[in-house]
């Protein structure tokens, strides 16, 4: 048993970018899948809280990540900390009645899990979505902080992969349907599929033109938005030689395009805040067309990334400190 799909650091590079949007159209498929199998059932409150084993991470989280965000708090009998943060994550889960599921890990009786996930400390606590997961926090967390943390991955959740969550009755019987109804085809889902195709294919120009045929119908729609964003970063480095561009940058301090071809490097090569104190520091540098053009790539990069990821948030700041 293997995690799949996995950007444990948050980085981007061009396998993390593509896997967003394939992740999910593998949860859309998981779910319509479910459906045909006569899944759709409500869940009691006890199956919102599991105990998984390395055995069942597969079942347990990487799959039901496809219907539902799946929280897992790292822990073990002898941490203390442990023994007030476990209890908490168990009643929030309840009280988020089907919004997010909590998977208990005990690291003493699976190492390699522990290992798979660069776990350095417990508690430690971490969430799959669509089979892509990410970090929450290590150590000790107020309550307001975690509701916090909990409502953005809710709402990532829901905006890019299109997980509501699972409908929660009370009087279910525990360890019944594990899953929520399977959302009905948007508009738009075949050109995004293509767009997905695409990426795979590295047609690149192939996936940006796809994604603008959905804005064009659809200005607002935000996994078109987002994808696009990504697509055209990978388009723009494609062929690209990393060495030619860096040398350009580190000898061309005040050329614009060859700032701005070296951001993109950093991006795709996972170093973000690389790329984005890269513009800032020429966006404080340059004047007039130079300063927007700098500025405007820079917020195309902020898409890249997402912007509940606390990085472009602190990028905005430092953004509006330059330009005022």
């Amino acid at each position: 048993m293997q995690p799949r799909n996995m950007s444990m650091s948050g980085v981007v590079d061009l396998a993390a970018v593509k896997a967003a949007q394939e992740a999910k159209a593998k949860a859309e498929q998981a779910r319509a899948e479910s459906a045909r199998q006569g899944g759709g059932g409500a869940v009691s409150p006890a199956d919102l809280v599991i105990d998984v084993d390395e055995a069942g991470f597969e079942r347990d989280v990487l799959q039901r990540s496809a219907e539902v965000p799946v929280v897992i708090d790292f822990w073990a009998e002898w941490c203390e900390p442990c023994k007030q943060l476990s209890p908490l994550l168990e009643r929030l889960a309840v009280e988020y009645a089907g919004r997010f599921m909590l998977a208990k890990i005990d690291v003493d009786a699976n190492q390699m899990l522990m290992q798979q996930f660069g776990v350095q400390g417990i508690p430690a606590v971490f969430a799959v979505v669509a089979g892509q997961a990410l970090p929450l926090f290590q150590g000790a967390a107020s309550e307001a902080q975690i509701r916090e943390t909990l409502d953005q991955l809710v709402a990532v959740a829901e905006q890019r992969f299109g997980l509501t969550g699972l409908t929660v009755d009370p009087d279910a019987e525990p360890g019944g349907a594990q899953a929520a109804p399977a959302p009905q085809a948007g508009p738009y889902d075949a050109l995004l599929e293509a767009a997905v195709q695409a990426l795979d294919a590295g047609d690149f120009g192939g996936a940006v033109q796809a994604y603008k045929n959905v804005l064009s119908e659809d200005p607002a729609n935000m996994e078109a938005k987002l994808g696009l964003a990504q697509a055209e970063l990978l388009q723009r480095v494609q062929g690209a030689d990393p060495q030619q561009v860096r040398k350009d940058a580190a000898e061309k301090p005040a050329d614009v395009q060859a700032q701005i071809a070296a951001a993109d490097l950093d991006l795709v090569g996972g170093h973000v805040e690389d790329a984005f104190g890269r513009l800032i520091e020429t966006v404080q540098r340059t004047v007039g067309d130079d300063r927007d053009t700098v500025r405007m790539r820079l917020l195309e990069l902020f898409e890249v990334v997402g912007g509940e990821d606390p990085r472009v948030a602190a990028a905005r700041r430092a953004l509006a400190r330059a330009l005022f």
